[in-house]
């Protein structure tokens, strides 16, 4: 699984085989600017999510429930996995959280959405957790963790997200379910992997974590045909006889 943000970088991922493709509210950090998932909104999730779905013919799309559209309840949980699915076209909906946001996947999938769920370190609880740090170290802190992700297979969650999470537990967890695991910095034996696509490729600056494999220098290549096209605009290089109409 990789995540998309757009018609045509998601056509991309589909026409390379990737199954599944995530509109995650990762948006926040790396398309919209913003310092954190936090302020993603419906509305913005909603845009982004159906231009991913226009642009891809065979994966799975699952789009992100962001931060203040299910805490409230079952009911405010349904109401925006419902848009989702109704104006963006989204195959699933994720969410975060183990026993409290079980009610609300329960009543998501009661009515026919499928509910990925996400546990470990989820990015809309950043500031509960003080930071972005691993989750389930220590041996309450693993048993409450494999407790959530009972609850959320149990309220009828088709799949995990486990993120930053020990390896160690993130092996006990995927031997303890019958729904795979989505592992992302937990470990080569969950069932899946996932992986922010400009972390992936490159195009991220600065400082990754840890569990990113970077797969292309995509910000340097694009900096370098920049630079170029920039140099042949100034040089009168470009446009050419080529490039004019006659």
């Amino acid at each position: 699984m990789l995540t998309a943000y757009d018609a045509m970088t998601a056509s991309v991922f589909d026409e390379a085989g990737i199954p599944v493709i995530l509109v995650g509210d990762t948006m926040g950090a790396c398309h919209l600017g913003y310092d954190s998932t936090v302020p993603v909104t419906l509305e913005e999730v909603l845009v982004l999510s159906a231009a991913v779905v226009r642009g891809t013919s065979r994966a799975l799309i699952v789009g992100d429930l962001p931060f203040g559209t299910y805490q409230a309840g079952p009911e405010q949980a349904l109401r925006s996995a419902t848009q989702l699915v109704k104006e963006a076209g989204v195959g699933a909906v994720k969410l975060e959280g183990g026993e409290r946001s079980a009610r609300q996947i329960a009543m998501m999938v009661s009515a026919g959405i499928p509910v990925m769920g996400h546990l470990g370190l989820t990015p809309q609880s950043v500031n509960a957790f003080g930071g972005n740090l691993v989750q389930g170290r220590g041996e309450t802190a693993a048993r409450r963790l494999l407790q959530d992700a009972r609850a959320v297979q149990d309220a009828g969650a088709f799949a995990v997200v486990l993120e930053a999470v020990p390896e160690t537990l993130a092996t006990e967890i995927t031997a303890a379910l019958d729904v795979p695991t989505v592992g992302i910095g937990a470990g080569p034996d969950c069932d899946a992997q996932v992986l922010v696509w400009t972390d992936a490729m490159g195009l991220t600056p600065g400082r990754l974590p840890r569990f990113v494999k970077t797969y292309t220098a995509l910000r340097d290549t694009l900096g370098d045909a920049a630079r170029a096209f920039a140099d042949e605009v100034v040089s009168g290089a470009f446009p050419a006889a080529e490039h004019a109409y006659r």
